[in-house]
């Protein structure tokens, strides 16, 4: 089923959801499933999985450093195919434009297809590690609204190079990114308002946003989106702050403000259990407000972790 239909068929009830992380190689799929199955008990209709960007490594080789690329982590469609029958859910793949050829994309789209996907989050992805900028890779996609438009393409039988006569077409659902604080390489709020209307005039379908840890961000932002004609369902993305370092490296990451009255709490904190207990409340009361607001989700960024979104859920759902 479509995330958009699972909104509808919610009838305005806040729906529970959340993004999981592949084990890095080597490592059992039985880990993640350790920290999906506590969260089941809130029947999300929805999983996202993420999908790492490939990286540089360097191996010695008579006496020089020989530099390989590989990805740390497995394919993103085989983990969402594992989770989809396993726990009857509606696995949904981040595809990005950085790292794949539009042909790789396609391909990747096709098993989706065949194995029953239905929707997918279109991303541009972030630069490589030794890229200041992101880099388009070579036959890829610049931007996530091109991304979006192949979607849509391969929906109504249009391929890459032909137009494929069949009875039994691609319907992804699109979902893509949005920023409450803007994006990270965006002049302007108001100049990523209107790259988010064209991604969903090209035919994305529904929004997350990117985290946010004062709610008068999302509602602005939701204020702003409207005004301007966007009108798809926009997830509010939560992410339980889990240890002190977060106050320097999320803002400097994701370039988003903390509150004040956050910052404070968090640095009277004596151990991480006691960030990871004031990230649990701050949450709570954080999604206690969006709930009474009506969000048609609460999406919440796990990191491979779900003890604290599994006590955040408990006190919400």
């Amino acid at each position: 089923m479509k995330v958009t239909e699972h909104i509808k068929k919610a009838s305005g009830k806040t729906l529970f959801s959340f993004e999981v992380i592949p084990p890095q190689k080597g490592s059992s799929i039985q880990e993640l499933y350790n920290n999906i199955d506590p969260l089941m008990e809130f029947k999300p209709p929805f999983i996202d999985v993420t999908t790492s960007r490939e990286q540089y490594i360097y191996i010695e080789k008579d006496g020089l450093l020989d530099r390989k690329i590989t990805r740390m982590r497995p394919g993103t469609v085989g983990i969402c195919a594992a989770l989809k029958y396993k726990y009857n859910v509606d696995a949904v793949p981040h595809v990005l434009c950085g790292g794949f050829t539009r042909e790789e994309t396609e391909y990747l789209l096709v098993d989706c297809h065949y194995l029953g996907i239905h929707n997918v989050m279109a991303l541009r992805g972030d630069a490589m590690s030794h890229q200041k900028y992101f880099e388009p890779t070579n036959g890829g996609h610049t931007y996530a609204i091109d991304l979006v438009k192949q979607i849509k393409n391969l929906n109504c039988g249009k391929y890459l190079h032909d137009v494929v006569e069949a009875h039994d077409k691609a319907n992804f659902c699109i979902g893509v990114a949005g920023y409450p604080e803007k994006h990270i390489e965006a002049p302007s709020l108001q100049t990523d308002l209107k790259r988010l209307k064209e991604k969903v005039e090209a035919g994305a379908e529904y929004v997350v946003t990117q985290m946010f840890f004062d709610n008068k961000k999302y509602f602005e932002f939701i204020d702003a989106a409207r005004k301007i004609g966007i009108e798809v369902p926009i997830i509010p993305g939560i992410k339980p702050l889990a240890v002190k370092r977060h106050l320097n490296v999320l803002p400097q990451v994701f370039k988003i403000d903390l509150p004040e009255e956050l910052i404070k709490g968090v640095e009277k904190c004596k151990d991480t259990n006691e960030v990871r207990s004031l990230g649990v409340e701050w949450s709570i009361a954080q999604c206690k407000e969006l709930l009474q607001a009506g969000v048609p989700v609460l999406h919440f960024y796990s990191m491979g972790k779900s003890d604290n979104v599994q006590a955040i859920a408990s006190a919400l759902f």
